[in-house]
């Protein structure tokens, strides 16, 4: 039954119009031989040089071709434009018609086809432009040409090149503030060193010397004393941020850009961003497919690497927060402070996160709240866990601004320390 569909399909939907001329031709030579009409006899002679001749040229228009495909960036922002350059060139002295140029890619948004006729070495070059809409790692090509006749009965690809990965990291936003209380390091909030970087920690002014960044500059104390002053920062002991993302399946709410899971994707990004940039140390863990972790370092390299996980991060896991915070609490210290962003409802990660309060560690969370993303259940029972269990929470909701929510602090406990 299969086998009778496939010929169906390619005797009467693929190949529609071969079959026609073939029909065709045998009714005009059956015509021919049994009326000696000429008419028919000339018809069936020339589908028999058609048909071969279709056959050739289809083949022969994808000959002495020269592609070049330049994809510059493999690694881009999601929002951002991906380009490349695509050039195709005739080498030989016969004219190609028709020529169907594409570069297939399951990147959402992404197309880059074309038909071209190409005159004898002649070439051909244009740009795509495709805006990268979903965080998450794409095929690009390879480049493949599909040439056919002027019948429709034979068509051929020919594939050149190869393919390409790109890799769309989540889109970050700029936090201006993110409090979480500071971990117990010796002196830590008293004692602090100076820095030549820029930190969340000012502690004082001085005059404006040659090279220094505009960006340093204290406008209130310029305007005062009428001289350019700069702002002087100082280091924090280098306590660790971890950064726990919670890709359990049942709890996600949601779908696309709406969902639980993009939204706390791109929190644990903005957070990410917000400390690496003032020079902390910064961590990441997640249990989706599999358990990802990256150990706490600074700079720009582990602010890539971090991104490059969080793009691939699917919430696909079948791991709960409170189990994940249990079987990993050994690399939790007193010199360490953990965030936890979730959209579970589910108390047991708030008696785990207890638990390490008990061991020094300091604990902050950001809380999804379900309901609005299109979810049945409500956090507002883990909201006032939290809160009770003095552990610094962040509440957001779909259509919050996540720089002004995060950048305010909603449940704070008394008991925390100010700053980052």
């Amino acid at each position: 039954m299969r086998g009778l569909l496939r010929l169906f399909r390619i005797l009467f939907i693929e190949r529609r119009s071969l079959t026609i001329l073939t029909t065709l031709f045998f009714v005009a030579l059956i015509v021919a031989l049994s009326n000696d009409f000429w008419l028919m006899s000339r018809l069936a002679n020339l589908i028999l040089i058609a048909i071969p001749l279709a056959y050739v040229w289809t083949r022969f228009n994808l000959n002495h071709l020269e592609v070049t495909v330049e994809r510059p960036v493999d690694r881009l922002q999601e929002g951002n434009d991906f380009e490349e350059r695509i050039t195709v060139t005739n080498t030989s002295w016969f004219t190609k018609l028709w020529l169907e140029v594409e570069d297939p890619s399951d990147l959402p948004g992404h197309s880059a086809k074309r038909v071209i006729s190409l005159g004898p070495k002649q070439r051909r070059t244009w740009r795509t432009v495709s805006q990268c809409r979903r965080r998450g790692r794409y095929s690009i090509g390879p480049l493949q040409i599909t040439s056919g006749d002027l019948f429709g009965m034979f068509r051929k690809t020919k594939a050149f090149g190869r393919s390409q990965h790109v890799l769309v990291y989540p889109r970050a936003v700029e936090l201006p503030n993110f409090s979480v209380p500071p971990a117990l390091l010796p002196g830590e909030g008293r004692f602090r060193r100076p820095s030549h970087l820029i930190t969340p920690n000012a502690s004082g002014v001085r005059d404006y010397q040659p090279g220094d960044s505009f960006n340093r500059i204290h406008w209130r104390t310029t305007a005062r004393t009428g001289n350019l002053a700069v702002k002087l920062f100082e280091l924090d002991p280098a306590s660790d941020i971890w950064l726990v993302l919670d890709l359990h399946e049942d709890i996600q709410s949601g779908e696309g850009d709406d969902g639980t899971e993009e939204h706390g994707v791109r929190i644990a990004a903005s957070i990410a961003r917000y400390f690496l940039l003032a020079n902390r140390s910064v961590g990441f863990m997640a249990y989706g497919q599999q358990l990802h972790i990256e150990e706490a370092q600074r700079g720009v390299s582990q602010y890539t690497r971090i991104l490059e996980q969080l793009a691939l991060a699917r919430a696909i896991g079948d791991v709960t927060l409170a189990d994940l915070l249990n079987h990993e609490s050994p690399r939790f210290g007193r010199h360490t402070t953990l965030v936890a962003i979730t959209s579970s409802t589910d108390e047991s990660w708030v008696v785990s996160m207890q638990m390490l309060a008990g061991r020094g560690v300091k604990l902050a969370s950001v809380l999804l709240e379900p309901s609005t993303y299109g979810g049945e259940a409500s956090a507002l029972l883990v909201f006032g866990a939290l809160t009770a269990a003095g552990i610094s929470t962040y509440m957001v909701k779909r259509s919050d601004d996540l720089a002004r929510t995060l950048g305010t602090e909603v449940g704070a406990a008394t008991t925390t320390g100010s700053g980052t």
